[in-house]
């Protein structure tokens, strides 16, 4: 893709982004998408065939930036350049969303939030799978891989959505040490 089809593509992102903040997703038309983008409506199928496709886009880069950063440990914006990097891949995460990456809290917590949420979870259970499970870590044989890995994401979204609505007053790393010590007992 070259620049100018890039940049075409990031403002009718950004424009969907910002339309889903002030309203919900069913209630977005394609034709105020091309009007916030200041882009034709060829233009506008020619990156995407539908509105869903733009929002499953938009979902995928929001989470993937954020997952794949926690995944490529060497990937940390500079959060650490005064520091060592935490040791939980959980509190990473919260640290990106604090700094609210891609303006992710805001859409986590839209009128449209539960699509997101459903997204993040389902990028969340990614990274529980190749952090904890395929790397080993022990847990009860009784207890289906995949039921822990729901239980561990859903878990974090929930606590994501109780960390938002209380103006996220807490720290990454107090989260993280809630979080771990509700599901270290699970490995």
């Amino acid at each position: 893709m070259d620049r100018r089809q890039q940049k075409t593509r990031t403002a009718i992102l950004n424009a969907f982004s910002m339309l889903l903040a002030e309203k919900n997703y069913n209630r977005i038309t394609v034709q105020e998408i091309i009007d916030a983008a200041n882009v034709g409506r060829t233009t506008f199928y020619s990156h995407f065939e539908t509105k869903d496709d733009l929002l499953k886009t938009l979902c995928e880069e929001l989470f993937n930036h954020i997952i794949r950063s926690e995944i490529d440990c060497t990937h940390t914006h500079g959060y650490y350049s005064y520091g060592d990097a935490p040791e939980s891949t959980f509190c990473h995460l919260l640290q990106h969303l604090q700094q609210n990456d891609k303006n992710i809290i805001r859409l986590l917590s839209c009128e449209s939030s539960e699509i997101f949420l459903r997204y993040f979870k389902k990028s969340l259970s990614n990274l529980v799978r190749s952090q904890f499970v395929n790397q080993g870590w022990k847990t009860n044989p009784d207890i289906p891989q995949d039921f822990i890995i729901n239980h561990i994401s859903s878990s974090f979204v929930e606590m994501v959505q109780w960390w938002i609505q209380g103006n996220m007053k807490q720290t990454p790393a107090e989260l993280d040490y809630y979080f771990r010590a509700v599901i270290e007992p699970i490995f």
